[in-house]
């Protein structure tokens, strides 16, 4: 290993990754709240005592609203702001590291052992907490490979750039608004969670809502009516049978993922009277969308499948499909190129094991990057099936091993003197 690189890994400071973790993960920085810009306005000064030139700017969202491509939103949002940090070099970056800074909510907490979910809970080697695992370990592994470059004295020939987003979780307006002000790089890796596998392809996931009427009547003579629960079953079922053909044939990629394009229906909402025959059934999900599918494929697929369900209420009253909130399309790593065996070299070298390669089922700010020309992939500390769920942990030891990797990754690509 060359000089300038075992200087980069002696310079990573475990502990004080660690804690960069826990503070992070205790400002509850849920999408589109105030703690997600505190979040931000905190990662832009601890970039800048790296020494790295930071843009801070808060987002024009009229604006982006109005872009093409704008990829949707469903928080609630009055502000967002982005941050880009950037090292010393010659011509445009060679590598960025991207990672937002929003979580999802907290659900139920009762379900939390402990009851904090931000508390940063340490136990032996995890650290539990919203946000350990998606994705603020990634976030932190970012900032601390280049607290690193700043403690060795190195100084990189092209520039590094590390991108803090928002806004990922419903739909990526943070990466959007970045691509959109002119941030860019030759290559970028996004430090989400891949239990050590490298992650070179994404399905994509397409917010739809399902309105289905009924006819309201009292209870007591409930014949005389037609619940809109009922007639939304064979709805259901028909959406069943559209994922199970969706994912009849998938690619080798998506070796291991028992269901790569899943539909699913996230709420249900129905009535308003316990002895009134519900007239309206409002459903809200999400459908999976086929690597390089066009998600206008996708929609016509299920507005298909839902319109062709036998029901004769359903034939006279058809069920309204609509397309709100995040719109991510798939997206992918151009095949052949180098990032992969660069990334996957520095793994084995800090690991002593090759990482093998993957897609992943969920959408994700990757297919923003690619499209705008920024070859994409994912690695990143974490095991994706603890994201979003109320036991979210992530292994101290493997946040340790991704921030050495990318450190390595990063002198190598941008070049060190």
């Amino acid at each position: 290993m060359h000089d300038v690189e075992a200087r980069v890994l002696d310079a990573i400071d475990a502990a004080e990754t660690v804690n960069l973790l826990a503070e992070a993960v205790r400002v509850p920085s849920v999408t589109g709240t105030d703690a997600e810009s505190d979040l931000q306005h905190h990662y832009a000064r601890l970039l800048a005592d790296t020494g790295m030139d930071v843009d801070v700017w808060k987002l024009d969202l009229a604006d982006l609203r109005e872009r093409p491509g704008f990829p949707g939103t469903e928080a609630p949002r009055t502000e967002g702001h982005g941050v880009v940090a950037v090292t010393e070099g010659e011509g445009a970056p060679a590598l960025a590291y991207q990672g937002h800074v929003d979580v999802v909510p907290t659900g139920d907490l009762a379900r939390w052992e402990g009851s904090d979910p931000f508390a940063a809970r340490i136990t032996g080697d995890v650290l539990h907490g919203r946000g350990a695992c998606d994705m603020k370990a990634g976030l932190v592994a970012n900032l601390a490979v280049a607290r690193a470059i700043r403690r060795a004295g190195i100084r990189l020939v092209r520039p590094l750039a590390v991108h803090c987003v928002i806004s990922e979780e419903d739909g990526g307006l943070g990466a959007f608004a970045t691509l959109a002000r002119g941030h860019t790089a030759e290559a970028a890796v996004i430090s989400e969670p891949t239990s050590g596998a490298v992650i070179t392809a994404n399905a994509g996931a397409l917010t739809f809502r399902l309105e289905i009427a009924g006819l309201a009547a009292h209870g007591a003579t409930r014949q005389e009516g037609v619940n809109a629960v009922e007639v939304f079953w064979p709805v259901f079922e028909a959406i069943r049978r559209l994922e199970a053909a969706r994912n009849s044939d998938v690619p080798e990629l998506f070796r291991g993922t028992a269901l790569p394009y899943p539909i699913e229906i996230g709420t249900v909402r129905a009535g308003d009277w316990a002895s009134t025959v519900p007239d309206l059934l409002v459903a809200e999900g999400r459908l999976g969308v086929r690597l390089d599918e066009d998600p206008a494929a996708a929609r016509a697929a299920f507005e298909e499948a839902v319109a062709e369900v036998a029901h004769p209420w359903l034939r006279a009253n058809p069920p309204v499909v609509t397309w709100p909130g995040g719109q991510f399309a798939s997206g992918r790593l151009p095949a052949g190129h180098e990032l992969l065996g660069e990334v996957s070299r520095a793994v084995a070298d800090t690991t002593g094991g090759l990482p093998v390669e993957s897609a992943a089922p969920y959408g994700s700010d990757l297919r923003l990057y690619t499209a705008g020309g920024i070859p994409t992939l994912h690695y990143g500390p974490g095991d994706v099936r603890f994201a979003h769920a109320p036991r979210e942990q992530v292994a101290l030891g493997e946040l340790l091993d991704v921030t050495r990797a990318l450190a390595l990754l990063a002198v190598r690509r941008c070049g060190a003197r």
